[in-house]
């Protein structure tokens, strides 16, 4: 019978695999190198470019815009690139953004060349945009082929990719640095270009094509879901923070904790070596026990809240900065952070797989997507709108603020989490007390048919 057939199989599932096969292997190390190299190009530019942008007659206000018109650019590409996936292909897309971005990287190299003024922040503008448009191009895929390539372990191959990603973000600086005093503006930028342009050929080598069939669903539909919405709000915050760490922390250690440039570098290396080795255990636990992802979203959401708070700290607390304090609540943010975002994708996905949309790589390009996308909406703001709460008042108040936003994610979601709690609570003694209801009213015995005695 069909129950009895159900039963077995449900009873008997299938082992998982132990052993990465040699496709997971290889895209394993095409994601790692994706992420070591971008990551590199994207921070080499803050010890030194500013300054050089100075020189060329450009303003602080323009200098901002040129770093925030990359997450812009970035926010647009992955929505666009994320929803046509399918079309253009997975593995074209990550080679192509690869090639567009490093050869952009390249030619920003040359741009000190060029007269001051008009021109200089123009070409700065456009090589950013492009920059961008390939960074995007190739993130987004990369998502979205992790999670094709490990549906079951999507998390832990997350947190094993953040190892990368914190790697170059903390060797890009004191790289960049280093290279410039040594050689000059033009040679980070060609160093770290064909470094990212040699991922080209590997990538184009060890990934496998991705055949798929292109959805129907659309990003507004998958926004239509609260919690999607919500994960998206403790995304933006995430993004936010750290943006916001990277324009005003310098300052404020400089000015108030008397920290020298080098020194400040070091004191970065607090929030990002915290956040690349929490990152894999995180993202085990999360594969491990899909039940406490949201739990931990609250929870890293709420000592984000608290650390960015002392990070100052808030002056309603009446306590003088210091330096210890600082680098504490700078490991304490890497550690919340950490917590907080590796589910957060895991958890994008099977919300939406839960909603009707299809298990297919189209669905993943959305996530991936919409992911992406998020995270730079945060990278612009976090920047933009902390430096000007920081200018306006100071550092301490902005770092409240940013606070303030991962305390009210969390807040949000535990709301949330509790109605979806009672709901399933309710929904399951329904179910339970109609079932009871009909044992109640089936006969006790059998119906049996009549006996015909024959008494003649």
């Amino acid at each position: 019978m069909d129950i009895d057939e159900d039963i077995v199989d449900s009873s008997t599932p299938e082992a998982p695999a132990t052993k990465m096969s040699r496709q997971q292997i290889l895209t394993l190390v095409a994601m790692a190198s994706i992420n070591f190299s971008s990551m590199i190009c994207y921070s080499i530019l803050g010890p030194f470019f500013p300054n050089e942008a100075k020189k060329k007659g450009v303003s602080q206000a323009m200098i901002g815009l040129i770093f925030g018109i990359y997450a812009l650019c970035t926010l647009v590409g992955s929505l666009i690139l994320g929803k046509y996936i399918v079309q253009i292909g997975a593995k074209f897309m990550i080679v192509a953004g690869l090639f567009v971005s490093s050869g952009s990287t390249v030619l920003f190299g040359f741009l000190d060349q060029v007269s001051d003024g008009t021109i200089f922040i123009m070409l700065c503008f456009i090589t950013r945009c492009v920059n961008a448009i390939g960074f995007s191009a190739a993130v987004t895929s990369s998502f979205a082929v992790s999670a094709k390539v490990f549906p079951d372990n999507i998390a832990t191959v997350l947190g094993f990719m953040e190892i990368f990603t914190g790697l170059g973000l903390i060797l890009g600086p004191p790289l960049g640095g280093w290279l410039y005093q040594s050689f000059g503006y033009e040679i980070p930028f060609v160093f770290t270009g064909f470094l990212l342009f040699a991922t080209v050929p590997l990538n184009l080598w060890i990934l496998p094509s991705f055949d798929a069939v292109p959805s129907q669903n659309s990003f507004l539909r998958l926004c239509t879901r609260i919690k999607i919405l919500l994960i998206c709000f403790v995304v933006f915050t995430l993004s936010s923070g750290i943006g916001f760490l990277d324009a005003t922390l310098s300052i404020f250690a400089i000015e108030k904790l008397n920290l020298s440039a080098g020194s400040v570098g070091l004191l970065m290396i607090g929030l990002s070596l915290p956040y690349g080795a929490a990152s894999p255990v995180f993202g085990v636990i999360s594969d491990k026990y899909p039940s406490v992802r949201k739990w931990m979203m609250v929870v890293g959401g709420m000592a984000t809240a608290v650390s960015f708070c002392f990070l100052g700290p808030l002056p309603v607390f009446h306590i003088r900065s210091q330096l210890w304090l600082t680098v504490l609540m700078l490991i304490v943010v890497g550690f919340s952070l950490c917590m907080t975002c590796i589910p957060t994708f895991a958890e994008m996905i099977a919300c939406a797989h839960e909603n009707g949309f299809e298990e297919g790589l189209s669905t993943l390009g959305l996530v991936s997507g919409l992911f992406s996308a998020v995270w730079s909406a945060g990278m612009f703001f976090g920047p933009t709108v902390g430096g000007y709460i920081t200018q306006a008042l100071n550092f301490e108040w902005s770092a409240g603020v940013q606070g303030a936003l991962a305390f009210l994610a969390a807040l949000l979601q535990v709301i949330y989490f509790t109605i979806e709690d009672i709901q399933k609570k309710s929904q399951k003694s329904n179910r339970t007390n109609l079932s009871s209801s009909r044992g109640e009213k089936s006969p006790l015995l059998p119906k049996t048919d009549h006996l015909t005695v024959d008494v003649s």
